[in-house]
């Protein structure tokens, strides 16, 4: 799968990993002491929903849209709203077809003393994500791979923060490389928070490396997913998830009222489902 995000921004997919972003950022922010992001496949941190990539393919009507015509349940909106606040600032900033990659929502999030890495190795990628980023001292655009970024800022010297890990899936050895690169990680800063996002085409690759990753030991994960029953005939993308190593206490209690909201107002087919599941909690 090649994962292109200027096609994609905004999607179902997008709307999942940013709402998910937004709450872990907040509840690192619920604590004095400061924290470091570390996004290791960061792309260009801005998106034009009106550009020929975006209107190509029209993924974000199928997402973001979805979110603009109308207001969740309650208690579900009450915890989207840091992501609504972060859309708000971003288009009020660049127009109404502004959508924020995961580097935007960090810099958002974040406060005068906590501090963003985001790494991105595709040249002209990286020149339009150090121009996003290029007049906020908080944060580096690293020209160099998300990997070895990964490796050459863990531990931060804050001792607590984010590892978020969104490689673009162009490689079919990329699920095997995301399991042997986060245990590695875990092993060398084992109390992080770790955000893995994944797609879901190869049901079995996805299985497989939730098996590498709890034969490695690691506990305290929580495994959200979200397939929107996309037709067959539409292809494309129809299921993601993500996989979260120390979640923020109450992540998993908040996921438990978003998730389904998200997947009802996102469903494309009649039989969407989510997953919410903690794993090894206490380990």
């Amino acid at each position: 799968m090649n994962y292109r995000h200027g096609f994609h921004a905004g999607n179902f997919a997008d709307v999942l990993k940013h709402a998910m972003l937004a709450r872990v950022l907040q509840h690192l922010a619920a604590k004095p002491t400061p924290y470091r992001v570390i996004d290791t496949h960061a792309g260009v941190g801005r998106y034009d929903l009106g550009s020929e990539e975006a209107l190509r393919t029209h993924e974000w009507k199928d997402g973001i849209a979805r979110l603009d015509r109308s207001p969740l349940p309650a208690a579900a909106e009450a915890l989207l709203e840091p992501y609504r606040t972060a859309l708000s600032a971003i288009r009020a900033e660049h127009g109404a077809n502004a959508y924020p990659g995961s580097p935007w929502f960090c810099r958002h999030a974040m406060r005068p003393f906590d501090r963003l890495i985001a790494a991105e190795l595709h040249p002209p990628t990286y020149r339009k994500l150090a121009e996003v980023l290029a007049r906020d001292a908080r944060c580096k655009a690293l020209a160099i791979d998300g990997w070895t970024a990964l490796r050459a800022n863990i531990p931060p010297k804050e001792r607590r923060g984010l590892v978020l890990i969104d490689p673009p899936f162009e490689d079919k050895e990329e699920f095997a490389t995301l399991a042997q690169q986060f245990i590695a990680a875990h092993r060398k800063w084992p109390t992080g928070i770790y955000m893995l996002w994944y797609p879901i085409k190869d049901r079995r690759a996805a299985a497989t490396m939730l098996d590498d990753v709890l034969e490695a030991g690691i506990g305290r994960l929580l495994r959200l997913e979200i397939d929107v029953d996309r037709p067959e005939a539409a292809g494309g993308l129809g299921a993601t998830g993500l996989l979260i190593a120390n979640p923020p206490w109450k992540l998993a209690e908040e996921a438990e009222i978003l998730l389904p909201a998200l997947t009802e107002r996102l469903a494309q087919g009649q039989r969407p489902r989510y997953l919410c599941e903690p794993i090894r909690p206490d380990g």
